[in-house]
């Protein structure tokens, strides 16, 4: 077990390897170039010279192996668009706000998620089923764009409770957090309410409840571990992808996150920027998969023999 996750983590580094490879190649093949959306008409010769600055004339190869240098060292290199920042300096600012929203967004889908998948689940053809999947249902149809506006003209304009903008106090964080996780509440919801309905036609099931088990203890004991399997592996991708942020959400609210950065980053041909982010969002789903494959082996005890 412990040579197959050293393995694992060393087969990463290759991977990470080709990501950045192709992040860094995809970028250039862009039409448009990073000096395009300057405010003023930009000179031939203060171009030349800023391509110069950059080293954006040198071939691809030499571009490419300047960049794995400084990643050996945690340089990304300079933001093509931000002139007196660096890439690293913009991710540190804008991780612990998407960090921070998506963080609380994940403990949200999974709280309202699971309770309401498994309520489903165990009331099934009863009120609780069909209450529990009609609210996974609205959840999963009502995209962000539509819930955050909504969220702001009732709880933010209407009622005045919540800031409808900016980063600061807890407060601030409600909506975004309400906005952001609604959706994935209802994708958890659906998927625990399956994995449960699945798993509650088992033998094992059925012969706990031969010997006499409470039902709560078979539900919550035998039943549930095994149900969350599927919820497992949707978590990892899903926590990776709330870590990053979401462009749409934080630019509802007006969230100096990453998610904003990503868009904005992609608008201006910020090369360094882009390829930062990818290589952000690869290592985190990399990292969490590998920390979902774990969790996975030792809740499902035939992964582990095997």
């Amino acid at each position: 077990m412990i040579r197959h996750c050293i393995l694992r983590m060393m087969a990463m580094i290759p991977l990470l390897g080709l990501i950045s490879l192709l992040a860094f190649g995809l970028v250039r093949m862009a039409p448009g170039g990073p000096f395009d959306q300057n405010r003023a008409p930009v000179s031939p010769e203060i171009e030349r010279a800023l391509r110069d600055r950059y080293h954006l004339d040198d071939s691809f190869a030499a571009q490419y192996l300047r960049f794995l240098k400084g990643c050996l060292v945690g340089d990304l290199g300079p933001s093509l668009k931000y002139r007196n920042h660096t890439v690293v300096e913009i991710l540190a600012a804008g991780i612990p706000v998407s960090a921070v929203l998506g963080g609380l967004s994940f403990v949200f889908a999974l709280g309202v998620g699971i309770p309401l998948g498994f309520l489903a689940a165990v009331g099934r053809r009863a009120w609780g089923d069909w209450l529990a999947g009609t609210l996974s249902l609205l959840a999963v149809c009502v995209p962000s764009f539509v819930a955050g506006p909504l969220l702001v003209l009732v709880f933010g304009v209407r009622l005045g409770w919540f800031p409808v903008a900016l980063w600061g106090g807890v407060d601030h964080l409600v909506l975004p957090v309400i906005t952001l996780g609604t959706y994935f509440a209802g994708r958890v919801a659906r998927l625990v309410r399956e994995g449960m309905t699945e798993t509650l036609r088992q033998e094992f099931v059925r012969t706990a409840r031969a010997k006499g088990v409470g039902e709560m203890s078979v539900l919550l004991r035998h039943a549930f571990p095994l149900a969350s399997i599927p919820l497992l592996t949707y978590a990892g991708p899903l926590l990776a992808d709330l870590l990053t942020g979401s462009f749409v959400v934080e630019n509802l609210f007006q969230l100096p996150g990453i998610g904003t950065m990503t868009v904005n980053g992609a608008l201006n041909r910020d090369y360094p920027l882009i390829v930062g982010l990818v290589l952000l969002y690869a290592t985190l789903l990399l990292v969490l998969n590998f920390l979902v494959d774990l969790v996975h082996a030792w809740l499902d005890p035939r992964v582990r023999h095997a």
